[in-house]
């Protein structure tokens, strides 16, 4: 089965400008993510970025780069002037990876790329089991259940599945032992991506800030395991990023 990998690589970020070319261990974050992806097997790896500088940093270690706008809205707009300017097939199997995750399972990548292989649904994507409570309430770490056939049902910020007797019985202590949270790497169908923008957004996607809930909304499937590597949290911040220069040492 063969996939290829998209990298976006935005240079402007509020809390960490400059991110993709932040130093690691003497290389650019970007260059990082970049090797890692190229270990899960994809046919290629392709980097997608808004600035010159990016480009000419991914250039110096050899890594093919698409100039993308700098007005998108949203991480698969670009992903969609991407496989444009790439002249992909609709059934190429394109999996996005995010440029802020220098600590990537190159398992997961390929992982989520298998979840299409063999069925027509047009995207997939994977989770992780939530380890505390604090986790399971913080908005921020997206929750999601599924079916018995690996498809997606709901991703919420909220607590799902809602533990109707425990709270009802108002116990104190909240069971997360079914809870998922979603792991934000994404595998499509080239031709999807086209259509996925020209969907009308949803109320839902709306309420929740969450994009992938415009796809169940119009009826489409998105599958989803669990992953085989439980993976690290990527870099947002200057802590994030010392803390992944140490683990790299």
């Amino acid at each position: 089965m063969e996939f290829v990998v998209i990298i976006p690589a935005r240079y402007a970020s509020t809390r960490l400008p400059a991110k993709p070319l932040a130093d690691i261990n003497g290389k650019p974050m970007i260059q990082h993510v970049y090797e890692r992806a190229l270990q899960s097997g994809a046919k290629s790896v392709f980097i997608a970025t808004d600035h010159s500088d990016v480009q000419a940093a991914c250039s110096a270690f050899g890594a093919p780069v698409v100039m993308t706008r700098e007005d998108h809205q949203s991480g698969t707009e670009r992903l969609a002037e991407v496989v444009d300017k790439l002249g992909l097939s609709d059934e190429t199997l394109v999996v996005n990876v995010q440029g802020d995750e220098p600590l990537l399972a190159a398992e997961n990548v390929s992982q989520v790329a298998r979840l299409l292989d063999g069925n027509d649904a047009p995207m997939a994507t994977l989770s992780t089991p939530i380890v505390d409570v604090e986790e399971a309430l913080n908005p921020n770490a997206v929750k999601v259940v599924s079916d018995t056939a690996n498809n997606a049902l709901y991703f919420s910020r909220a607590t799902i599945p809602y533990h109707r007797d425990a709270l009802l019985a108002k116990q104190c202590e909240l069971d997360i032992s079914h809870m998922q949270r979603h792991i934000g790497i994404y595998a499509y169908r080239a031709g999807f991506i086209a259509k996925y923008i020209d969907l009308a957004p949803s109320v839902i996607e709306k309420l929740e800030s969450l994009e992938q809930l415009r796809v169940l909304h119009h009826g489409y499937t998105i599958k989803i395991a669990q992953a085989e590597v439980v993976p690290a949290a990527g870099v947002d911040t200057p802590e994030d990023l010392a803390r992944v220069v140490a683990a790299l040492k």
